[in-house]
């Protein structure tokens, strides 16, 4: 079942008199519990289309389904409530408030979005996603206190404190040494298989590419036709276009 699906979709920034088009008809579809990376260089039309598919822009024209919903053109404040309830974001700088303790981190998200839960109830979904991690005996350190790998745990652990069905992961190893990139990037694939979350990795590099199920290529504004199977290589053709 698609969880994602994009139509014809364009972005057009203007700059001054002159229009310049970063996507160009982008139509992509990606099923619910899949792991996909999404590559593309400087450039290309990636970080656009990130943020589009994180609800943080909107597109020029065309459509974009994400959850059986039409979000393409949604105000800004109705992007928002699609952001908390359905969105989690794992950034290459972590992105944690430094004054926090790890717990209080990863609970912040529930003060915006669980006003049915009681500061117990956030407590122990809170704590209960550090152990998931790997970070049971961290709950009160501070990010100085802490790695850049355990920091970027923490990230996920609070990007997934609201159990939502999409996970963006923006060049989430792009701090991290490589024997820490590859414990996060497994960290990764375990939560899109034990708990079906769909991930979207956004990367340049091919080395993290392979850790998805699928890559998609986008280049000069749009999808590259067809995608690679990164376990295998095998390429199969209009698997990431829907026409």
């Amino acid at each position: 079942m698609e969880l994602i699906k994009l139509k014809n979709l364009c972005k057009t920034y203007r700059l001054g008199e002159i229009e310049v088009p970063v996507l160009k008809g982008v139509s992509l579809m990606i099923r619910r519990g899949e792991m996909v990376a999404l590559m593309g260089t400087s450039g290309s039309g990636k970080s656009t289309l990130m943020n589009i598919l994180g609800c943080l822009d909107r597109p020029t024209s065309g459509q974009y389904w994400l959850d059986g919903q039409e979000v393409g053109q949604l105000s800004a404040d109705d992007r928002a409530m699609v952001r908390n309830r359905k969105i989690g974001f794992v950034f290459q700088n972590f992105n944690l408030l430094t004054r926090t303790s790890a717990l209080e981190n990863v609970m912040m998200p529930l003060a915006y979005t669980a006003g049915h839960l009681n500061e117990r109830e956030c407590r122990e979904r809170a704590q209960a996603l550090l152990e998931r991690v790997g970070l049971a005996s961290r709950l009160d350190h501070h990010p100085s206190q802490l790695s850049g790998g355990q920091q970027q745990r923490v990230a996920i652990a609070r990007a997934l404190v609201n159990n939502p069905p999409l996970l963006f992961a923006d060049e989430p190893t792009g701090n991290l040494d490589s024997a820490t990139s590859e414990d996060i990037l497994k960290m990764f694939q375990i939560l899109n298989e034990e708990e079906g979350i769909t991930i979207i990795l956004v990367t340049h590099e091919l080395d993290v590419a392979r850790h998805a199920r699928r890559i998609v290529r986008i280049r000069d504004g749009l999808i590259e036709d067809g995608s690679v199977e990164a376990d295998t290589g095998k390429k199969t053709v209009h698997m990431a276009v829907s026409q």
